[in-house]
């Protein structure tokens, strides 16, 4: 049981709070604070401080320690594999591919957007590259689906990107890789 007398110097355990000790009754004691406020507390609340750790105290010395140390945010760590693994990127954006589109309908240009994403594919399939985004945008889906089309003919998974990210405008690709 901790004994305090008028005049130790004692901290509460639970708050940021100093102060002297200026009355003790039974299970209360009283401590005026380093401002001049009296507040009341149980003696298990209490903690001498400005001395030695006595063999009375050192239970409540351990738990104000405890809580003093900052508690480390527990964060997700990816695997060492997913971790490692680049993420190829294609913009599929017409003026991310050509300096013009003077002269070219709609049609030829789904077929440049179509021809660059089997392309670039491909070349991920051979540098056993597992991901893959295709920024497609948003619109009105038509090279959206016509990717779709596309994917279901490769040994692929697809699904929308990250959308944090991208937003909704990114298909991902995961490539499966021959063992």
């Amino acid at each position: 049981m901790n004994t305090f007398k008028i005049g130790d110097q004692v901290e509460v355990l639970d708050e940021a709070i100093q102060g002297k000790v200026i009355k003790v009754d039974g299970a209360m004691v009283t401590l005026e604070t380093e401002d001049g406020f009296p507040m009341q507390f149980t003696r298990a609340q209490l903690v001498k401080s400005g001395g030695g750790i006595t063999v009375s105290n050192y239970e409540a010395y351990q738990v104000k320690k405890e809580k003093e140390i900052p508690k480390r945010k527990n964060r997700q760590v990816p695997r060492v594999k997913e971790r490692n693994v680049p993420k190829m990127e294609v913009d599929l954006h017409i003026h991310q591919l050509t300096k013009s589109t003077r002269g070219m309908t709609n049609f030829d240009i789904l077929n440049l957007q179509l021809d660059t994403a089997k392309r670039q594919l491909e070349f991920a399939m051979s540098k056993r590259i597992q991901k893959v985004v295709f920024i497609h945008g948003v619109g009105e889906g038509v090279l959206r689906e016509e990717l779709k089309y596309l994917f279901k003919k490769y040994p692929v998974d697809f699904y929308d990107a990250e959308y944090q990210k991208y937003g909704l405008g990114a298909t991902e690709v995961y490539i499966y890789q021959n063992p």
